[in-house]
C-alpha cells in the first residue's frame, strides 16, 4: 500500500453567498510520503478553497478527509487544532510573523503550544532549522528589521518546528522576486530531498510547479490532471 499522508474522497464543497454555488466537485486525490506535489490552475478554480479543506480549517464539506488513513472528517474543533499543530506545517503568501517577538521565538510558537518538548528543547530545534535555512545571524532581530524573503525562511523554520506529516503552502513565493521565489523552492526540494518532507504547494507560478514531482490542475471546482 502507497504511504499517503493526506487524502480525500468525494470532496464536495458549497459556498451560499448570495446564493448556492458549488466551488469543488467530487475532489478524489491523496499525497504520498515525501511528495512534492503543487496545485495550479486559474484564479477561482478553487485550488486555494480545496487547501483549506485539506488543512482542517474549513470543516463544512461533502465527503471524507483522511490523513495517515485515519477519518478527520467529524472531528470536534479541539481534536482539529490539535491534528492542525502536530501534523501540518503551514506557509502562506503573508508570513504572519509576530511583531512583539523576535525571529527565534516565532519559530518557537508553534512547539510550546504544543509541549511536546521541553522548552529548551525547542529552542534548541528552532535553531537547528534557522541554521538550515541560513537564518541563524537573523534569530534576535524583530520581524520588522527582515526582507520579505527572509521573513518567508522564518516562517518556513516555524511551519518545520513540530515535525509536520506535511507542509502546506498558500502562495508562498507570491510576494517575492524571482531571486527569493528560487531560494525558497530550492529550500522546498531540499527538505523533500533531505528530510522526506511532504509538501502540497498553491501556486500561480508555472516556472516554480514545474519544478515539483507532480502537478495537480484544477479547473470550475474540479482536478482534471
Amino acid at each position: 500500500m502507497e504511504n499517503k499522508v493526506i487524502e480525500t474522497k468525494g470532496l464536495t464543497k458549497y459556498f451560499y453567498d448570495p446564493i448556492k454555488f458549488q466551488v469543488l466537485k467530487e475532489i478524489n486525490m491523496s499525497v504520498t510520503n515525501g511528495e512534492f506535489v503543487s496545485i495550479v490552475g486559474k484564479s477561482g478554480c478553487g485550488k486555494s478553497t480545496l487547501l483549506y479543506l485539506l488543512s482542517t480549517m474549513d470543516t463544512d464539506y461533502e465527503g471524507q478527509l483522511l490523513i495517515k488513513n485515519e477519518l478527520i472528517t467529524g472531528k470536534t474543533d479541539q481534536e482539529l487544532a490539535i491534528i492542525r499543530n502536530e501534523k501540518i506545517g503551514f506557509v502562506f503568501q503573508f508570513h504572519y510573523l509576530l511583531s512583539e517577538y523576535n525571529v527565534l521565538r516565532n519559530v518557537m510558537l508553534p512547539g510550546l503550544k504544543l509541549r511536546k518538548y521541553s522548552e529548551k528543547e525547542i529552542e534548541n530545534r528552532a535553531i537547528e532549522h534557522l541554521t538550515t535555512l541560513d537564518m541563524l545571524d537573523q534569530a534576535f532581530k524583530m520581524p520588522h528589521q527582515l526582507s520579505g524573503g527572509q521573513k518567508q525562511r522564518v516562517a518556513i523554520a516555524r511551519a518545520l518546528i513540530n515535525d509536520p506529516l506535511i507542509i502546506m503552502g498558500d502562495e508562498p513565493t507570491g510576494n517575492l522576486d524571482k531571486k527569493n521565489s528560487d531560494l525558497v523552492f530550492d529550500i522546498f526540494k531540499k527538505l523533500t530531498l533531505e528530510k522526506k518532507q511532504t509538501l502540497l504547494i498553491v501556486t500561480h507560478d508555472n516556472d516554480f510547479a514545474k519544478k515539483t514531482n507532480r502537478i495537480i490542475t484544477m479547473e470550475d471546482g474540479k482536478i482534471i490532471s
